[in-house]
């Protein structure tokens, strides 16, 4: 019986386990091409989230890596092995989510910097547009005035 997990060991690992299939199904959603500021910095708010979570599920990935190494002295080769393995599977989900979470975060600040230059560039420019639109649309001065003449030359 020293060899089989406590209750506590079962209750965690189901936990990590839905947990990491739900947070693997929310960063898995494919990338789309976002022009929205505010839902890329929604987006954004919930991968933070999910990296808080996941800094909050690190004491039960504890728990069980402390738990199979216990068991590991107490249990047979073979049912030693076993639960290595399971922990070791776990953890390889565990870095490669994390990962992907910091990789998406990075990107995606990297993204909303880029679009909020772009709207910036983007405003500049339209003011400037209309700015010349009035100048195109001014009264052009007489022949004869070449000092106005001289100033509209210089405004071009």
């Amino acid at each position: 019986f020293d060899s089989l997990p406590p209750a506590r060991y079962k209750e965690t690992m189901s936990t990590i386990l839905v947990w990491i299939q739900q947070s693997e199904t929310k960063v898995s959603v494919p990338q789309v091409v976002v022009d929205d500021y505010e839902i890329m910095e929604q987006r954004l708010r919930e991968f933070k989230a999910l990296q808080s979570s996941l800094q909050e599920q690190q004491k039960g990935l504890n728990y069980l890596s402390t738990t199979v190494e216990d068991m590991s002295r107490k249990a047979s080769a073979e049912v030693s092995q076993r639960y290595r393995s399971e922990i070791e599977v776990i953890h390889g989900r565990w870095k490669k989510l994390s990962a992907q979470l910091v990789e998406r975060c990075q990107k995606l600040e990297e993204l909303m910097t880029k679009l909020q230059r772009f709207q910036n560039d983007t405003k500049t420019l339209k003011k400037w547009m209309a700015e010349v639109d009035v100048f195109l649309k001014e009264e052009w001065p007489a022949l004869g005035d070449s000092e106005a003449l001289e100033k509209q030359l210089e405004q071009c």
